[in-house]
């Protein structure tokens, strides 16, 4: 599954970006390969010239899977874009975010940004993308039907749930912090931007492969892929809490966000939850008969796992350090994935 522990907010689409830096220096059986299955050269200069990781990535995916799941990430990455800007006042990117979900909703034409939203992006591969947003239209309406429906499906959720963030600490500081309001809250956002991936990699999986996708059951697989996907966003959820936090953002509903003890607490509490989810990821990976499909889908519940083991009993100081999984580390579960 796109999905796993990122240094990105919003959806779990960007995991192949962290997979991609364990498998781009690995020879033998991970050497390029041709990306056909994704719609031609043009879309292909997409990939590599704003994702480069990601199109390393994809050589794990059976090609009938890669052009709708390349086509989905590159349109969260875009709706990530326009809802993280930062430097963008917040009534503007709310605005952005719902023109672009009307053009990915139906055949909308939607011409270049303004160029002053893509000056206000500091980072050129971001202008880039943004810039590439009529392509990525027109390439989600030459796929076929069904995977265009897919795709369409699961960016609009992704996009509900960075709206509602927009919404829900758009006067929030790290001054004045804003919590999540209880268990619900996060358990509906986690859905939005993670949740949703692992109904759609269930969903494209079957509708492109058919039963050498998995002979299991579909219904047990997208319960299983809902769990999943959120449980790769817990986990960034619980790493990147100072972070998160320092820009007036806390997804952890306590009470007041500032009580250290109290973050701490509701922590290790969340961190538990997780741990089934991620364990329901690792079975949904293991019915996959196909073996890089079932490498790719288990490497970020194995890294998922390693992440929750050393967030177990963090300090606030542990957590402010970034915990992370040394990529000697990650190389070898990768390897584990790949077996």
């Amino acid at each position: 599954m796109l999905a796993a522990v990122t240094d990105r907010r919003y959806n779990v689409f960007h995991q192949h970006e962290l997979e991609a830096h364990a498998t781009q220096d690995l020879p033998g059986a991970l050497a390029p390969v041709t990306l056909t299955g994704v719609n031609g050269v043009a879309e292909s200069q997409i990939l590599k010239g704003v994702a480069r990781s990601f199109f390393l990535s994809l050589r794990l995916l059976p090609a009938p899977m890669r052009s709708a799941a390349s086509l989905g990430y590159l349109l969260a990455r875009t709706s990530d874009t326009l809802a993280d800007a930062t430097t963008v006042p917040v009534a503007r990117r709310t605005e952005a975010l719902a023109a672009f979900a009307e053009a990915v909703a139906a055949p909308v034409a939607l011409q270049c940004w303004p160029q002053t939203l893509l000056d206000a992006l500091p980072d050129p591969r971001e202008r880039r993308l943004l810039e590439q947003t009529p392509a990525l239209l027109s390439w989600l309406h030459a796929l076929p039907a069904a995977e265009a429906a897919l795709v369409c499906e699961v960016v609009a959720t992704i996009i509900s749930g960075q709206q509602l963030d927009l919404q829900r600490f758009a006067t929030a500081s790290g001054e004045q912090p804003v919590a999540l309001p209880d268990a619900a809250a996060l358990d509906d956002y986690a859905w939005r931007v993670a949740g949703c991936v692992g109904e759609f990699w269930t969903r494209l999986g079957f509708l492109t492969l058919g039963s050498r996708f998995s002979s299991g059951d579909p219904a047990v697989l997208l319960d299983q892929g809902r769990a999943y996907g959120k449980g790769l966003q817990l986990v960034n959820i619980l790493r990147d809490l100072p972070v998160d936090l320092a820009a007036g953002r806390c997804y952890l509903p306590v009470a007041d966000p500032a009580d250290r003890a109290a973050l701490l607490a509701c922590h290790a509490s969340w961190l538990e939850r997780a741990l089934p989810w991620i364990e329901q990821g690792r079975s949904y990976a293991l019915s996959l008969p196909m073996r890089r499909l079932r490498a790719a889908t288990q490497l970020p519940a194995l890294l998922a796992a390693e992440t929750l083991v050393r967030l177990r009993g963090a300090t606030w100081q542990t957590l402010q350090s970034r915990v992370k999984v040394p990529r000697r580390r990650v190389y070898a579960l990768l390897l584990r994935a790949l077996c």
